[in-house]
């Protein structure tokens, strides 16, 4: 693939590495974080404009839709005609939807992209995207994917992308809870967490927050679990996904009962008790300590 001039915006915990894995696959990336943080060989910009100006593709990685709208009319303003603009973030899908409108009106293509993988998935470049946009648009964003991530799938036109992640963020809220419950149960009937796992993990209880993710520190393969519920994807996350899951539910006028719950859970852990910080998988304690009428 020929180079290319990269403008990265938004360099935390995820787009640090996304940007990195870039640059180090030879393109020429200059970022840039209104925290002033910073990327392994990845040129700091002072400004956005000075991120995204001449760049062949501009990629975003920011906390929320408003910032996003923000960023993205700001770097419309400097970007060149037939540039590429990819947003990995997770917001809501109108934001995605005005966002990829906005960028076709100003001549650019536009692809929504977030991702799943976390943190260890940005840092090893094994990330799963979820995208929407025009296939033109797929088609120029897909080598930049394969450097980043393991995974690319075009789910749709524009906003499709967050709306696989929302839906699959849903499921995910879900077993976890249903998951950290059924631990719970387990050590109150007295059932070895271990021998649960071996039975559940090939049965069919199978799912990836048991098998790939256990939250039983000591079970299964190596998980925020065993590292004192330090996140790899962080409960206050975890809850503004369900929120944007409800979010869209009501504007689809779809019935989501569990995934309402799931979100009633979480705020009740991030907001009022001590989740905050923690990975989303700190679940299990929060449910063992507690018995049916706590």
């Amino acid at each position: 693939m020929t180079p290319l001039k990269i403008g990265f915006i938004g360099l935390g915990n995820m787009g640090a590495p996304m940007a990195s894995n870039l640059a180090a696959a030879g393109h020429s990336v200059t970022g840039f974080d209104v925290a002033g943080a910073e990327a392994k060989d990845v040129t700091s910009a002072q400004n956005l404009a000075e991120a995204v100006t001449d760049a062949d593709v501009v990629i975003t990685m920011l906390p929320n839709g408003s910032i996003l709208r923000q960023v993205a009319a700001q770097a419309f303003a400097d970007m060149k005609q037939g540039a590429l603009f990819i947003d990995c973030s997770t917001v809501d899908v109108e934001s995605a939807r005005n966002t990829s409108e906005a960028a076709e009106k100003a001549g650019f293509l536009a692809v929504d992209a977030p991702v799943s993988g976390g943190i260890g998935g940005a840092a090893g470049g094994t990330l799963t995207f979820m995208a929407g946009g025009t296939v033109d648009a797929f088609a120029k964003a897909a080598p930049l994917f394969d450097i980043m991530g393991q995974k690319a799938v075009h789910c749709g036109e524009a906003g499709a992308g967050q709306a696989a992640k929302i839906c699959n963020n849903m499921i995910l809220g879900a077993t976890m809870i249903a998951t950290c419950e059924a631990f719970a149960l387990a050590d109150k009937l007295g059932l070895d967490r271990q021998k649960m796992f071996d039975v559940v993990s090939t049965s069919s209880g199978y799912s990836w927050s048991m098998n790939a993710y256990c939250p039983a520190p000591g079970v299964g393969p190596t998980s925020p679990a065993d590292n004192d519920y330090k996140p790899g994807f962080a409960a206050e996350l975890m809850l503004k996904d369900l929120g944007l899951s409800q979010q869209a539910a009501e504007a689809a006028n779809a019935d989501t009962p569990m995934g309402a719950l799931a979100l009633s859970l979480y705020r009740q852990f991030v907001e009022e008790e001590d989740g905050m910080g923690r990975d989303f998988s700190a679940m299990l304690p929060r449910l063992s300590a507690r018995n049916r009428d706590s």
